[in-house]
């Protein structure tokens, strides 16, 4: 077992992003080490940071969220040390990503964000991805940003219904 929290708390880390089909976001992270009473929410942002500068996680910045994977280094680190994790925590780990996995779908499979242009208008982009597969990419003009805001919020609540009436409507004869 690990003496040290601080390298239990990067070895949850991993463990959590080996185990997860999805990147997940700092406050995904987090969701999980502070409601179970982990760690503090500094702690927890150290841990992430010393996890990038090793190079054991990356991360990549999408619609104003930073979204963290699991490196091949970071695989290695986890293979050597996950036997310093107890199966309770493991067992936690396997049940919240089990409960959140719907909700981490979601965020990962469909997207939206806008971006304002020279012109005041505003470019809205809606992504939806089953897995790692691009199902429809979307780029709208709109003279708003309130409709921008208002397209990128119903995507997320709309955006299968949005999808299946396109491939009706563009593959009926």
């Amino acid at each position: 077992m690990i003496a040290d929290p601080a390298t239990l708390y990067k070895l949850i880390i991993l463990y959590i992003l080996d185990h997860s089909e999805f990147p997940l976001t700092n406050s995904q992270l987090c969701e999980f080490l502070l409601d179970k009473g982990y760690t503090t929410y500094f702690t927890i942002q150290a841990a992430i940071s010393d996890l990038l500068d090793a190079q054991f996680i990356s991360v990549t910045q999408k619609n104003n969220s930073s979204y963290y994977r699991l490196t091949p280094m970071g695989e290695e680190t986890l293979e050597a040390f996950d036997s310093s994790i107890s199966d309770g925590i493991k067992n936690d780990v396997r049940d919240f990503l089990e409960e959140k996995h719907q909700a981490l779908r979601q965020a990962n499979e469909v997207t939206a964000t806008y971006v304002p242009k020279k012109n005041q208008e505003f470019d809205v982009e809606l992504s939806l991805k089953d897995k790692k597969d691009v199902l429809m990419n979307l780029r709208l003009t709109v003279p708003t940003e309130i409709q921008a805001e208002h397209i990128c919020d119903h995507w997320q609540k709309k955006s299968n219904e949005i999808y299946d009436y396109l491939m009706t409507a563009l593959l009926s004869k």
